[in-house]
């Protein structure tokens, strides 16, 4: 018997998958990882010694409601950006988590940079300060342009400040999307209210000192434990919360280069996870003048219900091809 598997394609995700939509997905998704109804291992990496690019395979099971499978694999590839593609490549499946019969195949580049967009758009509604005005993007690749149409989802009134280490990009971007474009990361941060930290950059581009007071920060672009763009001063001063612990202490490089620097304690650092907060058992925020970060990693379960969310959107409106397996 032969099973239609469903491939979308980028045009295919980017119908199927608003970005408001996506944003109440990944909410709903990470409460259910507070209340134990995923298993995630960590993701591995395979690099050879001295390789420009490696590979990464994030695998997921949703438990229950209904069991699915997920397993996006992906070659990154940092140097692409100068080529015109995205740094990932590669494809989320899907599969039946009773007996395991492949779904779907969706195009990983554009479902992360939506889902990861969407958790930032996520913990900014629930850590931001509820007058945040301001918005600064620090990088202006694909994740500013996800991350600008994220903010404007939660903070519709806010306006937006891109910076980017090549300042042609940063204001065509800005010219496109109707924001701002500024010749530094200080003149970025300045007052802001909200940063989002989308670089990858292996150094920290942002330093305490350019936070204002109260600001929130999405620490996004850093996804490695040799990768920073936080000094260990932002850490040490914030409020840190992640969306989730145990690939912070093994995977972030924000986290583990200032742990090595003696800049942080340890994991007790750390507030709280994002779905901790979402599901009431944290408060987040504790005060108006708190420095508040939020860790994002990208989590396989984040690729399991985007992806999920996409195909069922994509075969409603006829997005897609089915092809026998």
């Amino acid at each position: 018997m032969t099973t239609p598997v469903l491939v979308l394609a980028h045009d295919d995700v980017v119908a199927a998958l608003p970005m408001a939509d996506c944003i109440t997905a990944m909410e709903r998704t990470l409460v259910g990882l507070a209340r134990g109804e995923y298993f995630q291992p960590l993701r591995t990496r395979a690099r050879p010694e001295g390789s420009p690019n490696w590979m990464t395979c994030m695998p997921a099971l949703r438990l229950s409601g209904p069991r699915l499978w997920a397993l996006k694999e992906m070659a990154v590839t940092p140097e692409n950006p100068a080529r015109g593609l995205d740094p990932i490549q590669g494809a989320v499946l899907l599969h039946d988590g009773d007996d395991g019969r492949l779904l779907a195949v969706v195009d990983a580049p554009t479902l992360t940079s939506i889902r990861t967009a969407a958790v930032t758009a996520v913990a900014t509604r629930r850590l931001a300060r509820a007058d945040a005005k301001v918005v600064a993007i620090v990088g202006a690749g694909v994740q500013g342009r996800a991350h600008v149409a994220a903010m404007r989802c939660v903070l519709p009134q806010a306006s937006i400040r891109i910076w980017s280490r090549t300042p042609a990009r940063a204001a065509a971007l800005a010219r496109e999307l109707d924001c701002t474009s500024v010749a530094t990361v200080e003149a970025a941060l300045a007052g802001a209210d909200v940063v989002c930290t989308v670089t990858a950059s292996a150094e920290p581009v942002v330093r305490c000192e350019w936070f204002a007071p109260g600001c929130h920060v999405n620490a996004v672009g850093s996804s490695g434990p040799a990768t920073r763009e936080l000094d260990g001063a932002t850490l040490a001063a914030a409020a840190l919360f992640v969306d989730r612990r145990e690939s912070a202490v093994s995977e972030s490089g924000d986290y583990l280069c200032a742990l090595k620097e003696g800049a942080i304690p340890g994991p007790g650092h750390i507030r709280a996870e994002l779905g901790e907060v979402l599901a009431g058992r944290h408060p987040g925020r504790s005060s108006a003048g708190e420095l508040t970060v939020f860790k994002s990693l990208g989590l396989a379960i984040e690729d399991l219900v985007a992806a999920e969310t996409a195909v069922a959107r994509a075969r409603a409106i006829g997005r897609g091809v089915e092809c026998p397996w």
